[in-house]
């Protein structure tokens, strides 16, 4: 007689991995204030199998959280990758959103690049942000990412509903998609 496969399944599930790995996990937990537990299960159920799996994100996730710690409020991947558009040249634009009591500088990419890449064939390429106060004039990345983002990996679901506010300041006809030249650009409607 054939189990069925629901009855089989019982929630646990034991891993073996590197201590390099458990290591590195564990940092990330620690980072983002969860048990090992959650931080596993939440990078598991990330949207998208193919982003989980991925180098680029991965990559981006791992330098994000070992470059910011407990002042990472989450990671975003967006543009062409998540949106199946990609070319082989193409980057892996990325929001990297931090705590508001780190001033954005110039410092943070000097400090990003100057980490190895890990093993992503693709370039990286960070923005780093605030979480604004909406309506904001620089809503552009916020838009594309509010449109056709993918979170990597978040602190208490502030970057989620953030992007829903921003989806629903566009559905209210607040920002507008605009083309000059061929190029896509976002706008405060007037």
């Amino acid at each position: 007689m054939k189990r069925s496969q629901t009855s089989s399944v019982s929630g646990r599930f034991l891993l073996r991995l590197s201590v390099d790995l458990h290591t590195r996990l564990h940092e990330a937990a620690k980072a983002f204030d969860v048990s090992l537990n959650e931080y596993c299960v939440r990078r598991l159920s990330l949207p998208g199998p193919s982003m989980l799996l991925d180098p680029c994100a991965r990559d981006a996730v791992d330098r994000a959280v070992a470059q910011f710690a407990d002042k990472l409020v989450g990671v975003l991947a967006f543009g062409s990758y998540p949106r199946g558009a990609a070319s082989a040249s193409s980057d892996f634009d990325t929001l990297v959103v931090i705590d508001e009591s780190l001033p954005l500088t110039r410092s943070l990419y000097r400090d990003w690049d100057a980490v190895p890449p890990g093993g992503s064939n693709r370039t990286l390429d960070p923005h780093f942000v605030h979480i604004p106060t909406l309506p904001s004039t620089g809503a552009g990345a916020w838009c594309e990412a509010a449109i056709d983002g993918v979170v990597l990996v978040e602190r208490n679901g502030a970057l989620t509903r953030h992007l829903a506010a921003v989806r629903a300041e566009i559905a209210a006809g607040h920002f507008i998609r605009r083309v000059v030249h061929g190029q896509p650009y976002w706008a405060v409607a007037a």
